[in-house]
């Protein structure tokens, strides 16, 4: 019985940890076509936080917001395409 605790007590541990890397922010710079600029938003958000003119002045925004909030950034290009993590 002392094995299946121990295993019991292992997948509540990794469900915990899923749970935290699934809520931890995400920062995304992205292109908006529409409006031609650059624009900020949280992981599987729908409005934007902020535009830019620029990507470089929008990946400068991400940066400080998610080292404010502990958050990571994800930069995407002009095809939509994740280029740095």
């Amino acid at each position: 019985m002392a094995k299946k605790e121990v295993v019991k007590e292992t997948k509540v541990n990794e469900s915990e940890e899923n749970k935290k890397k699934s809520s931890a922010k995400v920062y995304h710079v992205t292109q908006r076509k529409d409006k031609n600029m650059w624009q900020v938003k949280l992981g599987n958000g729908e409005k934007a936080l902020k535009f830019f003119k620029t990507q470089k002045e929008a990946l400068a925004f991400a940066k400080e917001m998610s080292e404010k909030q502990n958050a990571s950034y994800r930069l995407h290009g002009v095809s939509g395409k994740i280029r740095k993590d």
